[in-house]
């Protein structure tokens, strides 16, 4: 659709990068150990474990459980969503929610209704679960970023 005089198109959207010290559930021996691995940020994390070979390498290097790498892995991948970042990238993942394509594909009731009841279960607060407007924007920006691949 052509844009009107004056009427600025939006933006693309890119992926958001983070001090690996903000995902949430790393240990000071994992942010170690990540450090020696020359990975600093969520998206050299991210970079670093996009295919099973990358992920049980890095696994290997680390001396650790697979699971842990592959959780870091979705959370960094989570994180790249700028209105998720690092405050929800570990919410969605208790939800259920383990990468952006997945996200952006997800029936948007479906995913509110879901996180309300995980922060009920969990926290004994409903008032504690993002807005449906705050999770659509998720939804939303996990398009436009699976649509780039940036």
């Amino acid at each position: 659709m052509p844009s009107q005089p004056g009427q600025t198109l939006p933006q693309p959207i890119r992926s958001c990068n983070w001090a690996i010290a903000q995902l949430p559930g790393l240990s000071e021996k994992h942010l170690d150990l990540l450090s020696k691995a020359n990975i600093q940020t969520t998206l050299d994390l991210w970079r670093r474990t996009q295919t099973p070979a990358q992920r049980h390498n890095l696994a290997a290097q680390l001396q650790l459980h697979p699971k842990h790498v592959n959780k870091w892995a979705a959370l960094s991948d989570l994180a790249r969503i700028p209105a998720v970042g690092c405050t929800y990238c570990g919410l969605l993942l208790h939800a259920g929610i383990i990468s952006v394509p997945q996200l952006a594909e997800v029936a948007l009731p479906n995913l509110h209704r879901h996180l309300m009841r995980l922060q009920v279960a969990t926290m004994q607060r409903q008032d504690l679960c993002p807005p449906l407007g705050e999770v659509s924007l998720w939804v939303q920006q996990a398009r436009q970023l699976n649509q780039t691949k940036r």
